[in-house]
């Protein structure tokens, strides 16, 4: 048994000031994740602040066209709102592409973001893990593949970012708004997930206390137009082996804008901006699309175990930029 306590704060100050007196304390809102953690014995934090009622339910209209979403805001309310079907519809398709019904009805918008990698070592305290205990090696190296990194991994993890979600909305551009010890920031979803390099225990960019608070989507009248593809092992509550979230723009046939991220394939949602700018201006074909796969893709270092993903996020990515060309053109846009 590890003690561990448990704090319900009364307003988002005093939770980042209860976090912020904890070092190896954490925040607590739906815990879909962070509970299976403590009972793997993979997370061991001395406190748990709750804030599930601390940060806002509401998905709210903003004055410029876009979209505010509060952290505490549940998966399975952000996938059924008529909003995000309409205007965003890779997200509600990411959210309901993600675990199960249950989970959903829990898990936040907030969490979501956050959660950790389901890397078999990482959640097995009995193998060696640079992210879970730094500097004792990365069993996925010489082990089980399938699943890990082809893109941006470093030696000393290979692990992969879980979220379907996150992958939608780095697509999308949203910008997340937190607040913490040193106020409050506004962190690009490109930017809010890092790459493991030499430091893999760092998921993000988030200082210890800072606290989501909301998720903003900006104005994208294309996004209507928008897909999200999964490639997994089965066909529910499986993580993806590889997953494309796209948005594309056409004008008589050729690419004016297009949006464009990976799941599946590196520590955390990759954005395919190689891809994006060889498309912008491009025609609509299987070849332009083919070509722009490549691009994004010749960066890819996979394993033995995992170099199926290059050729497979390579279909994907055709295949879902087709599909969206084909929906355009049938809806004589």
């Amino acid at each position: 048994m590890r003690p561990l306590r448990y704090a319900r704060a009364q307003d988002v100050p005093q939770a980042v000031r209860m976090l912020g007196a904890a070092p190896y304390g954490a925040y607590l809102a739906g815990g879909t994740n962070l509970v299976d953690l403590l009972k793997l014995g993979v997370a061991t934090p001395e406190l748990l602040v709750d804030v599930r009622r601390l940060t806002s339910e509401r998905i709210e209209d903003l004055p410029d066209g876009g979209i505010l979403v509060g952290a505490a805001v549940r998966n399975s309310e952000l996938a059924a709102d008529p909003t995000i079907r309409t205007r965003y519809p890779v997200l509600s398709q990411a959210l309901l592409a993600g675990a199960s019904g249950q989970l959903r009805n829990l898990a936040t918008t907030g969490g979501n973001l956050l959660q950790r990698t389901r890397c078999p070592y990482f959640q097995n305290i009995t193998t060696p893990c640079n992210k879970r205990v730094p500097g004792t090696g990365c069993s996925a190296r010489e082990g089980y593949q399938r699943d890990m990194a082809i893109l941006g991994a470093s030696p000393e993890c290979v692990a992969t970012h879980p979220s379907d979600m996150a992958v939608a909305l780095t697509a999308l551009d949203a910008v997340v708004h937190t607040r913490g010890p040193d106020g409050d920031r506004r962190i690009p979803l490109t930017e809010l997930h890092r790459l493991p390099g030499e430091e893999p225990g760092r998921d993000t960019v988030l200082r210890h206390g800072e606290l989501i608070m909301n998720v903003e989507l900006p104005p994208l009248g294309f996004a209507a137009n928008s897909r999200y593809r999964k490639v997994r092992d089965r066909a529910s509550y499986a993580f993806a082996l590889v997953s494309v979230a796209a948005a594309v723009d056409l004008v008589d046939g050729v690419v004016r804008d297009v949006r464009l991220a990976l799941g599946g394939v590196a520590h955390r949602p990759w954005r395919a901006t190689v891809a994006e700018r060889l498309l912008r201006g491009a025609p609509a074909t299987e070849r332009s699309f083919a070509d722009a796969a490549d691009a994004e893709l010749a960066r890819a270092r996979p394993l033995p175990g995992n170099a199926f993903k290059v050729p497979l996020a390579r279909a994907v990515i055709i295949r879902s930029l087709l599909d969206l060309s084909v929906d355009l053109a049938e809806d004589g846009r």
